[in-house]
């Protein structure tokens, strides 16, 4: 285990101290400017992981969902998104967890998925395979559409797209359609229990770890449109293999 995922491991450890505090409390809520809500929990959750990993690595950078950006030119950037799922977790259910993730010079190299309600921690290293909750994991062998489920999580662009229809296609084809959403269809995705997950609207704090451990159990995770990750992405499509992947997104078409 490199020092990278040691310290990000203790991160997300010391976070779910902090969220499991707050989720069993009382909290106000703020709403964002762009009508998201915050807490709390989640800066307080966010200011934590900061500390443990900027006290390791001074010199990396940090990027924030809630205190923003660090250093941002450093070789070595964290992507946090302490409590992916704040809806769920002001409504008080468990579809919410602490995303850690890595970047070397743009290219994603770690990720810590934990949940403290579903106590799944996932973790990744590229190269170093995939595990969950101590046991590695890799992703199903299915190989066709017809035989896949599909798991649809945040999808009003492309609902409001002509690619819709063609999502309506997809759902048609596959064996079985579900909606797990935020971190647990990729969880699902990378322990070979589903086979595609669908997004359209995301952001990129919210599934860069979970690149990286879908990538690492065997998978492929790109946007939309097939192209690699990036700051700016806002879809997903993540895939048991690249058979599928291909299919899905020839059969999609989809463009921004």
């Amino acid at each position: 285990m490199s020092p990278f995922l040691k310290t990000a491991l203790e991160a997300a450890q010391a976070a779910q101290e902090v969220i499991k505090k707050y989720y069993a409390g009382e909290f106000e809520i703020e709403i964002k400017p762009d009508e998201t809500p915050v807490t709390i929990a989640d800066v307080e959750t966010e200011k934590t992981i900061k500390k443990i990993i900027l006290d390791a690595f001074p010199d990396h950078g940090f990027y924030g969902e809630e205190t923003g950006k660090v250093n941002e030119d450093a070789e070595y950037n964290w992507l946090i998104d302490p409590i992916d799922g704040t809806k769920s977790f002001v409504r008080r259910y468990p579809f919410f967890s602490t995303q850690i993730a890595l970047m070397r010079n743009g290219e994603l190299i770690l990720g810590v998925s934990n949940s403290p309600e579903f106590e799944e921690m996932a973790y990744a290293e590229k190269g170093e395979g995939a595990w969950l909750n101590g046991e590695k994991i890799t992703v199903s062998d299915i190989d066709t559409v017809k035989g896949s489920t599909l798991s649809l999580g945040n999808i009003a662009s492309i609902a409001k797209s002509p690619q819709w229809n063609n999502v309506g296609d997809l759902v048609a084809s596959v064996n079985r359609i579900r909606g797990y959403g935020d971190f647990y269809h990729y969880h699902l995705l990378a322990s070979g229990k589903i086979d595609i997950v669908l997004e359209s609207d995301v952001n990129i704090l919210d599934i860069a770890a979970l690149a990286v451990i879908v990538r690492e159990a065997g998978g492929i995770f790109t946007d939309l449109t097939g192209n690699e990750l990036s700051l700016d992405t806002r879809t997903v499509l993540a895939c048991s293999n690249k058979e599928v992947h291909a299919k899905v997104l020839k059969d999609i078409a989809y463009s921004e």
